[in-house]
């Protein structure tokens, strides 16, 4: 009829509806964050447990490095991988036969003494070993020139007065140095607390190359981006609903006009 007057509104696509929300491109990337995170994330534990392995270090043997307590991560090595100035985990029979971590100051081949001017002393050149306690010498009592065997490694703690290493084992017939093939693993780093990775022992730079940083930033990253898109595309779906339910309410407060 000629007096009648209708107020309608234009349908909103995205309505709060049972429907999908969101556009066709926005689900579609949702999914392929959350698929794509989901492969980094526990691709990258994967990758980490068959890596490295936790420990807990039962003394203060290590400190300042590590204190007793401390949770670490070591690379599973190869015992003939390691160098000099790597922390690693290690087993001797003699030396108790229980995971024990010390630090490689010498490899086979090398002569090692202690102390001219409280410092060690490797193939005749002095060692700079800033790890050490502050202002503490490189041994507390010095010990006489070692010479260590092929194939062996000469273990010292960071707290050389209360470490129970090498120079405990002098009388042994190894001259207490322990055998390549003893190490399990190389300390990256102490997760707890999170004291992150080790420094690099550049003080044994000057005879031979170090050794190089295992994968674990690398690891570390995989997780934290795969938790992001993770996070991230799950999150999709209620911002873009919320974001149709707040378009909707606007078109119906929006008349078309009068006819």
């Amino acid at each position: 009829m000629g007096g009648e007057s209708m107020t309608h509104t234009a349908p909103r696509s995205g309505g709060t509806g049972s429907g999908p929300v969101g556009s066709r491109t926005g689900q579609r990337l949702s999914g392929l964050a959350v698929a794509l995170g989901l492969v980094l994330f526990l691709g990258g534990f994967a990758w980490g447990a068959v890596i490295y392995r936790p420990y807990t270090v039962p003394t203060g043997s290590m400190t300042p490095t590590i204190d007793a307590g401390d949770r670490v991560l070591a690379q599973r090595v190869d015992g003939a991988d390691v160098r000099r100035g790597d922390v690693v985990v290690f087993k001797d029979t003699t030396w108790g036969d229980v995971p024990m971590v010390k630090r490689v100051v010498a490899v086979g081949g090398d002569t090692v003494s202690c102390c001219q001017d409280g410092k060690l002393k490797v193939n005749g050149k002095e060692i700079d070993e800033p790890y050490l306690p502050e202002g503490t010498p490189a041994e507390i009592t010095g010990f006489p020139t070692v010479t260590v065997p092929k194939g062996r490694l000469f273990l010292l703690g960071d707290e050389r007065g209360s470490s129970l290493d090498s120079t405990a084992h002098l009388t042994d017939a190894a001259s207490g140095t322990v055998a390549r093939g003893a190490v399990d693993a190389r300390v990256d780093a102490v997760v707890w607390p999170v004291n992150g990775m080790l420094a690099r022992p550049t003080g044994f730079e000057t005879l031979g190359a170090l050794s190089s940083p295992g994968p674990l930033r690398t690891i570390t990253a995989l997780v934290i981006v795969g938790a992001v898109l993770v996070l991230g595309g799950g999150a999709y779906g209620p911002v873009a609903k919320r974001a149709d339910a707040a378009r909707a309410r606007r078109a119906s407060a929006e008349p078309t006009g009068v006819r």
